[in-house]
């Protein structure tokens, strides 16, 4: 296409000003004047192909901008989707990955969810509850006792299941974490709960927790894992030292279950998971709990300066472990 020079359209169109402001007058170029006989048709059919002649010269000389400025519109608007924004928002690397597995972990079952669609389930009933498309899936789970297994970095095999839905805090106080997993093997070995034989600052000042949150044992959970794992509140009588103290909170990604988280009335450590409610597991009625697994809470013994609380594989209590002895360790965490 030839461009048209701007001299030249703007010449035409002062060519149909002076002519359309004679022809309303009634003068012409010789500066006559009209008979009342004349018909100005001839004059107006000049006049309109002037304006035709203007219009093709716009559309030569603007059509190809403006199919320019079109094209870059859409593809502004492709890379803005392609790129994970939405209007002047940004969404998160976290947000994109929850929209994507959403496509997929509704269409199957919950067995069958990968650690992405574990997360992305968990990312849906925290924002719309029991009205998220995935809730009912993911209660099934946790009442049927579904285990999913991962790989840690020293290559066993941890499994783990649902235990609660919507009932951590988030430590940012954005709301409530959408499911809680525990551990229900022994890959993480027996550990001691602290160096020397104390109880002393609880669940808050024990070696143990270091080691789940920042140390050697967090180090052997998977970075898909530790990645997706969300900060939690939990409260815990951390005094100990043989004297009851009042439930204050720690901040955590990696947590070892209370005695009152599973069985509802015994100490004042959080309140009951949703699985053990389900199941009606008090501390005299704990067949629910039972898995072959005996493990550490993060109870102490108020009534002793050495002792923290355990699960029984049968189900049963115990709050008589020393903190120096060797215990299985069988963690949760939440998405």
């Amino acid at each position: 296409m030839f461009p048209v020079p701007h001299r030249t359209l703007l010449h035409a169109i002062s060519t149909l000003s002076e002519g359309s402001r004679n022809a309303c007058s009634g003068n012409f170029a010789s500066g006559g004047v009209a008979p009342e006989t004349t018909r100005l048709r001839g004059q107006s059919t000049v006049e309109y192909a002037l304006i035709i002649a203007i219009i093709v010269l716009v559309v030569m000389i603007a059509g190809p901008w403006v199919s320019s400025a079109i094209r870059n519109q859409f593809n502004q608007v492709t890379s803005t989707v392609d790129s994970g924004t939405d209007g002047d928002n940004f969404i998160s690397a976290e947000e994109k990955a929850y929209r994507e597995a959403m496509k997929t972990v509704v269409n199957k079952e919950a067995r069958d969810w990968t650690l992405d669609e574990q997360k992305a389930a968990a990312t849906d009933i925290a924002k719309n509850g029991t009205s998220s498309v995935v809730y009912a899936k993911a209660k099934a789970a946790m009442d049927a006792g579904t285990r999913w297994s991962i790989k840690l970095t020293n290559g066993k095999t941890l499994t783990y299941r649902i235990i609660g839905i919507n009932h951590d805090d988030l430590a940012d106080g954005t709301g409530k974490a959408g499911l809680t997993f525990l551990t229900t093997n022994t890959a993480l070995d027996q550990q001691r709960m602290n160096a020397t034989n104390t109880n002393a600052g609880g669940w808050e000042k024990s070696e143990l927790r270091g080691r789940l949150n920042t140390g050697d044992l967090w180090a052997l959970l998977p970075s898909e894992l530790q990645s997706k794992a969300k900060a939690v509140t939990k409260m815990t009588d951390n005094k100990g030292g043989g004297s009851t103290g009042t439930p204050s909170a720690t901040t955590d990604k990696v947590f070892l279950v209370s005695s009152t988280e599973v069985y509802g009335d015994l100490d004042f450590d959080g309140t009951q998971y949703e699985y053990y409610q389900s199941k009606g597991v008090t501390k005299s009625n704990y067949s629910g709990v039972s898995s072959g697994v005996s493990y550490w809470t993060r109870s102490v013994n108020p009534r002793g300066t050495a002792y923290f609380c355990c699960v029984y594989g049968t189900g049963g209590w115990n709050n008589g472990i020393g903190a120096l002895g060797d215990h299985n360790v069988c963690p949760a965490w939440c998405f």
